[in-house]
């Protein structure tokens, strides 16, 4: 699937949106990708998932971990495809955890995946959770990149669409100083 095809998708069920976000790293921005518009549909989530099954390099995982909740379902079919099972981690007090009797065993390869990547916070959470189960976060794997950083996760990153997006600290947002009323659709 090429970025083309993605931004189709993403245009076409309504994930990409223009106007005054507050993003969940405490950014601003004037894009959001919200993929849940697009995973709603499983003829998406699979053509989704289905391109990031093919941008992986032929190895093997034990399982596919994402950070709750956007990760979830794109996480779910791309571990169905890959054939391996599909745990999430979320949030306890702050701080990613796995629950629901969710566990890891020592040497247990994963490959993170997320929806949107902008900082990596939650991707490095999950990251550092796994390590401390005794799992090796093998890989990581979103339909968007908006992160204006390179290899800034210490292991590969792969995304169905790269894109650099424009994102203020709210003291020097041009949106704000225009009153462009601002909308919070994250999930933190």
């Amino acid at each position: 699937m090429t970025q083309e095809e993605t931004l189709a998708i993403l245009r076409e069920t309504g994930a990409l949106l223009e106007g005054h976000f507050l993003l969940s790293s405490g950014l601003h921005s004037g894009f959001y990708f919200q993929c849940a518009l697009a995973l709603q549909y499983p003829e998406k989530a699979e053509l989704l998932a289905r391109g990031i099954a093919e941008k992986l390099p032929p190895t093997k995982f034990d399982g596919v971990i994402s950070p709750a909740i956007g990760g979830i379902v794109i996480g779910q079919e791309v571990a169905r495809l890959l054939g391996v099972r599909a745990i999430f981690a979320e949030r306890e007090d702050g701080k990613m955890t796995l629950r629901r009797g969710f566990s890891v065993k020592d040497g247990e390869r994963f490959l993170v995946v997320e929806d949107v990547v902008t900082t990596g916070k939650s991707t490095k959470e999950v990251m550092e959770l796994l390590k401390s189960k005794g799992g090796i976060p093998f890989l990581a794997a979103c339909i968007v990149n908006r992160s204006s950083e390179e290899n800034y996760l210490d292991i590969p990153l792969v995304s169905l669409v790269r894109v650099q997006v424009k994102n203020y600290p709210p003291g020097n947002c041009p949106l704000c100083e225009r009153g462009v009323p601002i909308i919070k659709p994250g999930s933190r």
